[in-house]
């Protein structure tokens, strides 16, 4: 697959002394061929096209559901996204975010014994059946969260990080803010049911998004399909023996390729699956994708209703892979900077996905102020790629410095003020 990469853009006036930096662009083309990788994470954006016909989604028996290829960072289908939901177990979600940034921080250490409080041992839904004298390692509490939704374990682990569960919850809203969850509020760490804990389809996407880009080791405790139960008091089953836990993600164990996330249930909100899956894309390699489903009618629908979802995302969109990570859409010239051009693009690869056998209708234009006046500094956003297909309006996408530009010195600056006032 080929594409074509033009510039445009206009200009202001320019100062005798600094410029403020608007656009002109003289046209270019080049061709590039494209396979695929990881993108950036961000807020996913749209399909933003009104003229061209994109695949239809399945019908889905759930209040509302979300598909982003997270490879691409690009939503492929949505419903009653913004539809406030409870959360449930999904809550367990942004636990394990600030137990991951706590472990990042070493604030706190996977082996790390957890004194399970009286509060932990009667939270309503416990699955360990924990000893309020015991202590138990961290890694063990989130094994127990990501596998068996274990509330106990939620809130042992919210009280170790938090001091207390209502600091916790306290720093749960703080992180959904700066995450950009604008829909979305806390009341516990465990997701048991309580008034005005409430959430969307897509803050939730954010939430499991944000995670794994964040946070990949967390993927190694979602995907686990069993929990190896070596600190539960829970009674022995009918084979007289307790060794093992299912997941209570059961997709895990349809769908070799999935290796995540998180369920959830209420009565009120029904059942509920954010899943991913990474699946090998012929001669492009791994592509991601996850889904949203809320409100499904039992265990078995999220599931169903959740592969259903994901099987149609990877037969209709495929992937293209515009450029390299961290590899230069263009470098142009820089003013009254120590460097005298500036690398353009994104540190991960750039990859769109498109209605499958239409990667040759692929365009791309770029867009960036002219002249660039330093400084700037490594991931500033300075322009963007427009992506039409089939000459249509389809994605727009960030470019950022992949290098620092700083000013140059007194003479270097006055020099260039000179040649662009001429200019």
């Amino acid at each position: 697959m080929r594409f074509c990469l033009k510039r445009e853009g206009s200009k202001t006036r320019v100062g005798a002394v600094d410029w403020v930096a608007l656009a002109v662009f003289s046209s270019f083309a080049a061709f590039f061929a494209c396979p695929f990788s990881n993108a950036w994470p961000a807020p996913a954006p749209a399909l933003t096209a009104s003229k061209i016909t994109l695949p239809t989604p399945p019908a889905l028996a759930a209040k509302s559901f979300l598909l982003i290829d997270v490879t691409a960072n690009q939503i492929l289908a949505a419903q009653d996204v913004d539809l406030p939901v409870e959360p449930a177990s999904l809550t367990k979600l942004m636990t394990a975010y600030l137990v991951f940034d706590a472990l990042k921080s070493k604030k706190i250490d996977l082996h790390d014994s957890v004194a399970i409080s009286q509060q932990a041992v009667h939270t309503p839904g416990a699955r360990l059946f924990l000893d309020p004298k015991a202590r138990v390692p961290v890694e063990d509490l989130l094994k127990a969260v990501a596998v068996l939704s274990a509330n106990e374990a939620s809130l042992a682990l919210a009280e170790a990080v938090g001091g207390n569960a209502a600091h916790f919850v306290e720093m749960m809203n703080q992180q959904a803010q700066v995450l950009g969850m604008k829909n979305t509020r806390f009341k516990n760490p465990e997701g048991s049911t309580e008034p005005g804990q409430v959430t969307t389809a897509r803050d939730l996407s954010i939430l499991a998004t944000r995670l794994m880009a964040d946070f990949p080791s967390s993927l190694a405790y979602f995907s686990q399909k069993q929990y190896p139960d070596r600190i539960s008091n829970a009674p022995a089953n009918n084979s007289g023996n307790r060794n093992t836990n299912n997941n209570t993600n059961t997709l895990l164990l349809r769908d070799p390729t999935v290796d995540g996330l998180k369920t959830g249930h209420s009565d009120t909100g029904g059942y509920s699956l954010i899943a991913t899956a990474k699946r090998e894309a012929p001669g492009v390699g791994p592509r991601r994708l996850l889904s949203v489903v809320i409100g499904a009618a039992s265990d078995n629908a999220r599931a169903t209703e959740s592969q259903k979802l994901l099987n149609w995302g990877y037969t209709a969109f495929e992937a293209v892979k515009l450029f390299e990570a961290g590899v230069a859409v263009t470098a142009p010239d820089v003013w009254k900077g120590n460097a005298k051009s500036l690398p353009l693009g994104q540190p991960n690869a750039i990859v769109v996905d498109v209605p499958t056998g239409r990667a040759a209708q692929l365009r791309a234009t770029l867009s960036r102020p002219d002249p660039l006046v330093a400084p700037y500094f490594k991931g500033q956003p300075v322009g963007q790629l427009k992506v039409t297909l089939a000459d249509q309006p389809y994605l727009e996408l960030p470019l950022v410095a992949l290098a620092s530009v700083d000013q140059a010195g007194l003479l270097g600056r006055a020099w260039d003020a000179l040649r662009l006032w001429i200019k």
